[in-house]
């Protein structure tokens, strides 16, 4: 370093710190050569161009002044003609000359000479080799005929008097002011609508060509009638309007020859003028002109962009944007690069989104459609990505690219992004609210495999609902189910509450248990006031302090209910509960959703020693008490606390001593070693010790390390969990996770297949017919259906087959579109298909933004749509936590301290809680659980009436043939001749061909001939379920596999499901009802310990943890 310096030579002696001040004497010896720039620019002429043409500013000046010149020229004929006199007489000469005053004379010939000397200088500056082309320019030709007589009479007073058509300086005039609307716009740097221009230009002509025929035909008839100005005016109007009344008509043969020449002109150009106006109105109408910015500046409005702009998704926007009161008073501004449908055309034009919604047509890359959108004064913008394209990944580079631009014009503006791929998701990690279709689609795929009809659930949490779908309904879950879909997420600060503001300083269940129990509303998270993650149920443990924000289900948020006391209650004979349930319960329990006086079920002394569970307590004797529960404690007790220690290997305690462990699965917990994509959340969970190899990958080929073709074959002990998909991509990833998270217990865990071709043979090999869940992901080659409608059509198709081949399969699909929900499992002569498909489209006559909801598979969980989700990111506009909420509920982010989504099942042993508030208590007061809802299943009753029917005539045939099959083992003869009497044509062609083969056998025909007879009417009466049947059987066996798993399966769709959620306190629990349950986090419990070790800490829990795993 030393010796790099050293090599820099010294400076010179001109840079001595005197030079620097005194200046450089050096220079003046110097060889260098100043060169000047732009030398062309300071020649006389290039410098008065710049002054009038090229700088905006002072040509602006110029063009105002030069207008101003013409409006004043005019001014002063319109002077002349008031002053002078009538003239006497019908001479030519009045024609050629007029009386004029000095004062008026040298006024006009002062305006001629500047308007003239004006002319030539910018014809002389605009000259680029053409003379004539200046010359002949008709705003030069008038100017000339205007000025020049004026400047001769300085010279010839004789010509003072001589008439000069100055009136013509209005078509100057017009063209000064369409030349200084130029230059406004170019020095504001702003584009004023094209629109504003043709009508000003239009307005102009127009009166420039009623002013020029007033004065043309005033001055004509000086030797005729001697019209005045107004007379000339009157008979105008009269004229062009198409009048024509006759009683002021020109006199002179000249007066009608201009007439006929302003008549000429009116007709060839104004309706070249209209034409223009027309065509920019349509224009306008398509790119939807621009949103003022005066509005934009009193009122509040946000921006949709989107690539192409559907039906569904307009009215899904304005129905869920719309739906909350405070959003009543914004504006909508959609900007879209498309022109407008049809539909949303006839939508927009209602007058309840007339006045609110403005359709813009231009690209979020162009800064001059996001000016026009007035981006920068938004209070939010919304981008949608198509998810109707076949190349989503194109479709996301476009969303982000729409995102970026965006931010860059507007940076203040709050962005909800909606991104279909989650490895473009970091992409947009900037944006304040984000969307992954794919997780969430995934997710709830898994989810609906371990929690039954997560999707439904989460579906109808963000959506915006007053419970009113289905109470017009005879059936009684349809009033229940429709009800309860009312329950949204909503927030408040807990000492501002009245529902909560009690329970400060207690425990989280405490107050969520009591919350309920006394207002009906389900307390499931907080957020502390210094920490922006919400906690789902934090435990008992969890000390509820003033500023906490509490998240609480219910029909409707605290600051929209009214409370009433008992005594009101009474005085207004409201002896039953806000739900209105079905079940009549004892008075105790009716009292105690009233929320007044507190259930009787703090029996201490019942408490079961092992721990506390769901199961039958011992009464002590006491046999005509009803069992009680143990009271929620206000603060945990951390000696009587139940922990539920997931992390040990309590699934190997719980194997029985004959089952063989699987040795070859040893699982270990910890984080997932490779992420998919950027920006996905880590999530602990069950791995293997070791890499599979990639061969034993391959479910249907044998490898070096195993020679299993077939899921029989690997002899797991759960049943399978079978994903169809077009491709294995990253969102395959939020699949895989929930279904292997940490706090689901080994002996649980279900073996997954990926499948990503369906035919019968690869569905028969990987297990179909003792697969738990089928997952049928939609089909992304179908997108680019020239109907939209018909993208879920191989989809539909696909599971349709599905379900006719495995009728009892448990399928789990996604489709594109909600309405396309109607055809899953569809059966065309099924009356209660019918009676639902009436009744929703009844539910959306009324409004409904739940229309489908009362579809069986949708209720089921057996089906969802992905766009239902578009109303989440819409939601966030009003709710920021409903997006974070719905990623816990789902698995996809994991908060420490934060609890998860799981589910029970009520059986015959835990009835004895008898009602959905015990059970609230009895899961808060042992296990820190908190339910919010139940999935119910129930048979589809049979009643006369056609909106209660529910039989398959499949089903009917079925019974039909067995009955004739039994009838034909007993008299064959009989049967055959009384089912072929049935069918005619069937029984003579049956015997004709008999006969055939009885003459052409050998002599044993007759026994062949009744045999092959019995065959075919075997044939004939199977009905196509059993020929299904059959034909899958024979593929089984053609493959080498046992039918026995096939021969176990039946129709179970004598069955219907729904979701209650957040129900009564009095409801009365069912057998095989579902209970979802947020459950606290078990690493909540182990404040010493880390997620990354296996740790034997509480291994006598293990025994509790299975009872609270299974009721």
């Amino acid at each position: 370093m030393v010796d790099l310096e050293s090599e820099v030579p010294p400076l010179p002696p001109r840079y001595r710190f005197r030079d620097l001040l005194l200046g450089d004497q050096g220079w003046q010896n110097d060889d260098r050569v100043q060169v000047e720039f732009y030398m062309n620019e300071n020649t006389f002429k290039e410098r008065l161009k710049l002054f009038f043409i090229k700088n905006q500013r002072s040509s602006l000046r110029i063009r105002l002044f030069n207008f101003s010149l013409k409006l004043l020229s005019c001014l002063l004929y319109i002077i002349r003609v008031l002053l002078e006199k009538p003239s006497q007489g019908n001479e030519w000469t009045h024609i050629f000359w007029v009386n004029r005053s000095v004062p008026l004379w040298a006024l006009q010939v002062l305006v001629a000479l500047i308007s003239l000397f004006e002319t030539i200088l910018l014809g002389y500056l605009s000259y680029k080799g053409n003379i004539w082309e200046q010359i002949l320019r008709i705003p030069f030709i008038l100017e000339i005929i205007n000025a020049v007589p004026f400047i001769i009479s300085i010279f010839w007073p004789t010509l003072r008097n001589l008439f000069v058509p100055v009136f013509l300086n209005c078509w100057l005039a017009k063209h000064a002011l369409e030349n200084m609307i130029n230059d406004l716009h170019r020095a504001i740097q702003r584009t004023q609508s094209a629109m504003f221009n043709q009508v000003l230009i239009l307005i102009s002509t127009l009166l420039c060509l009623i002013f020029t025929c007033i004065c043309g035909i005033q001055h004509l008839e000086r030797i005729g009638k001697k019209l005045n100005l107004f007379d000339s005016l009157y008979f105008c109007i009269v004229t062009f309007s198409t009048v024509g009344f006759g009683d002021v008509t020109p006199e002179t043969w000249s007066s009608k020859l201009f007439v006929v020449a302003m008549i000429c002109v009116a007709l060839v150009v104004l309706p070249i003028q209209f034409e223009q106006l027309a065509y920019l109105w349509m224009e306008r109408q398509k790119s939807g002109g621009n949103y003022s910015r005066h509005r934009a500046q009193t009122e509040k409005h946000v921006v949709l962009c989107v690539s192409s702009l559907k039906i569904d998704l307009l009215m899904d926007f304005l129905n869920e944007f719309y739906a909350h009161p405070r959003l009543q008073d914004y504006y909508v501004v959609i900007l879209c690069p498309t022109e407008m449908d049809v539909q949303v055309r006839r939508v927009l034009q209602i007058p309840m989104w007339s006045q609110r919604v403005i359709y813009l047509q231009g690209s979020a890359l162009k800064d001059q459609d996001l000016l026009r959108a007035k981006m920068d004064d938004a209070e939010a913008c919304f981008i949608l990505s198509s998810r109707c394209e076949v190349d989503r990944t194109s479709s996301d580079h476009q969303t982000i690219l729409r995102a970026w631009a965006v931010k860059d014009f507007a940076p203040n503006c709050p962005l909800y992004v909606q991104i279909l791929k989650p490895e473009n998701k970091f992409h947009i990690k900037f944006a304040d609210h984000v969307v992954c279709e794919e997780e969430f689609k995934y997710a709830m795929l898994a989810l609906n495999c371990i929690c039954p009809a997560t999707s439904t659930l989460i579906t109808l949490l963000v959506h915006t609902s007053r419970g009113q779908e289905g109470q017009q309904s005879p059936e009684q879950w349809q009033k229940t189910y429709g009800r309860c879909s009312g329950n949204e997420v909503y927030h408040i600060v807990l000492e501002e509450s009245t529902f909560f503001a009690e329970y400060e300083g207690k425990s989280f269940t405490y107050a969520s248990f009591h919350a309920h129990k006394k207002f009906g509303v389900c307390l499931i998270g907080v957020r502390r006031e210094d920490n922006k993650n919400i906690l789902l149920n934090p435990g008992p443990r969890y000390i509820m302090n003033a500023t906490d924000i509490c998240f609480y289900i219910n029909i409707t948020k605290e600051e929209n209910s009214a409370f009433k006391n008992q005594d009101q209650q009474r005085k207004n004979n409201l002896p039953r509960s806000f739900y209105h349930g079905p079940s009549r319960l004892p008075v105790h329990s009716i009292i105690a959703s009233m929320g007044t006086v507190a259930i009787d079920l703090q029996d201490t002394s019942c408490r079961s020693t092992s721990g506390p569970t769901l199961s039958l307590p011992v009464e002590g004797g006491k046999e005509t008490r009803r069992p009680s529960i143990a009271p929620v404690l206000e603060v945990a007790d951390t000696s009587s606390l139940q922990t539920c220690d997931l992390l040990s290997d309590q699934s190997e305690d719980e194997t029985a001593p004959d089952e063989e462990i699987s040795s070859n699965l040893e699982y270990a917990k910890g984080y997932p070693p490779y992420s998919p994509y950027i920006g996905s959340s880590p999530t602990f969970c069950h791995l293997l010790h070791e890499k599979v190899p990639f061969c034993c990958l391959r479910l249907d080929k044998s490898c070096q390390h195993n020679y299993y073709e077939d899921a029989k074959a690997y002899g797991f002990k759960n049943k399978l969990i079978i994903v169809a998909a077009e491709t294995a991509g990253n969102g395959l990833y939020n699949f895989i996770v929930p279904l292997r998270a940490y706090y689901r217990p080994k002996k649980e865990l279900n073996p997954i297949v990926l499948l990503l071709d369906n035919p019968l043979d690869d569905l028969l090999r990987c297990g179909v017919t003792f697969a738990a869940n089928m997952v049928v992901v939609d089909k992304e080659s179908t997108m680019s259906a020239e109907e939209d409608y018909m993208a879920d059509a191989k989809t539909i198709v696909n599971v349709q087959t599905l379900f006719r081949l495995f009728s009892s399969l448990s399928i789990i699909t996604e489709l594109t579109h909600p309405a396309n929900m109607r055809f899953m499992q569809f059966r065309a002569k099924d009356c209660y298909s019918l009676a639902l498909s009436k009744l929703e489209k009844k539910e959306r006559e009324r409004g409904s933004n739940l229309a489908f909801m009362f579809r069986l598979p949708f209720a089921a969980g057996r089906v969802f749509s992905i766009s239902m989700l578009d109303t989440l990111l819409y939601q966030s506009f009003v709710k920021d936590y409903m997006i974070s909420i719905t990623r816990l509920l789902l698995g996809l982010d994991t908060i420490p301290g934060s609890g998860f989504l799981c589910s029970m099942k009520i059986t015959e042993e835990d009835l004895w809680i008898r009602t959905y508030a015990r059970l609230y208590q009895k899961l808060c007061s042992s296990t820190g659980d908190v339910p919010i809802g139940i999935y119910r299943t129930e048979s589809q009753k049979l009643t006369t009436s056609e909106s209660q029917i529910s039989i398959s005539v499949e089903e009917w045939e079925d019974a039909k043939d067995s009955r004739e099959q039994g009838h034909h083992r007993s008299n064959h003869r009989n049967s055959t001749s009384s089912d072929q009497s049935d069918h005619p044509l069937l029984r003579r062609k049956s015997m004709q061909w008999a006969r055939r083969l009885s003459r052409k056998g050998p002599k044993h025909s007759g026994k062949t001939a009744e045999k092959i007879t019995q065959q075919r009417l075997n044939l004939y009466r199977r009905s196509e379920r059993q020929e299904l049947a059959e034909l899958v059987k024979n593929r089984m066996k053609h493959l080498g596999l046992s039918t026995v798993g096939y021969d176990e399966m039946n129709d179970h769709q004598s069955t219907l499901s729904y979701i209650l959620i957040n129900p009564s306190p009095d409801t009365r629990l069912e057998l095989n009802d579902v209970v979802y349950l947020i459950r606290p986090d078990p690493l909540s419990y182990l404040p010493n310990s880390e997620p990354s070790r296996k740790n034997s800490i509480c291994n006598a829990a293990g025994q509790d943890s299975r009872e609270e795993t299974q009721l």
